[in-house]
């Protein structure tokens, strides 16, 4: 018997996965590394392949491994900083669109997604990829979880019949994003949500007989 026949053996253990992990973690860093760059003010024309990689100390090819261009990786970005859709209380129309409001006063708070915010706002006619992919990704599904909303409200008598539902729809999502986007020097106030539900809904109740 040789020596290493003799040695005692050692408990079999599972390898560790290769690969994915850390590519995860590759692309996490690089999608970090932009928005910090985006907080600290740097326009998206700026932001160049080997600035992002400098920021997120990778080289430009581990980027172009993961992003055929800037925009594609610009559009993961966007999808990594949108928040999670909020839970609905569903006990009436007006408490869940004073949720969704809610929501979307607090993004516009948020330094983060105020700077992404910005971003989109300025680039989506120079880049209409971008500004589909946000559209696709953030845009048209929570407009139509407020479409349901509103639904429900005409179904149980807060919202009269006759309303253009994506017309009220814009109505109550409009001026959030005004406030958010158009007039930085407008203050987002706590019970700013209720206040615009309120007075949106005020007009289109059914009128009592």
């Amino acid at each position: 018997m040789s020596l290493a026949d003799s040695r005692p053996q050692q408990p079999q253990q599972d390898c560790p996965v290769r690969g994915r992990p850390r590519s995860e973690a590759v692309e996490r860093a690089i999608i970090e590394g932009v928005m910090k760059l985006i907080e600290d003010g740097v326009p998206l024309a700026d932001l160049s392949i080997e600035r992002i990689a400098r920021t997120a100390g990778v080289g430009k090819a581990t980027i172009y491994r993961r992003w055929s261009d800037k925009e594609d990786l610009f559009i993961d970005v966007l999808r990594a900083a949108e928040p999670e859709d909020p839970e609905l209380p569903g006990t009436s129309a007006r408490d869940d669109l004073v949720v969704l409001l809610e929501s979307l006063r607090q993004r516009g708070l948020a330094s983060r997604s105020s700077a992404i915010l910005h971003n989109v706002y300025v680039q989506m006619k120079s880049s209409p990829k971008i500004w589909a992919a946000y559209h696709a990704t953030v845009v048209a599904p929570r407009r139509r979880i407020g479409m349901e909303v509103l639904r429900r409200g005409q179904e149980n008598g807060e919202v009269r019949q006759d309303v253009d539902l994506d017309l009220m729809n814009d109505m109550l999502v409009g001026p959030m994003l005004v406030r958010s986007l158009l007039r930085p020097d407008a203050r987002l106030e706590e019970g700013l949500a209720e206040r615009i539900v309120d007075t949106v809904l005020e007009g289109l109740r059914p009128v009592s007989s």
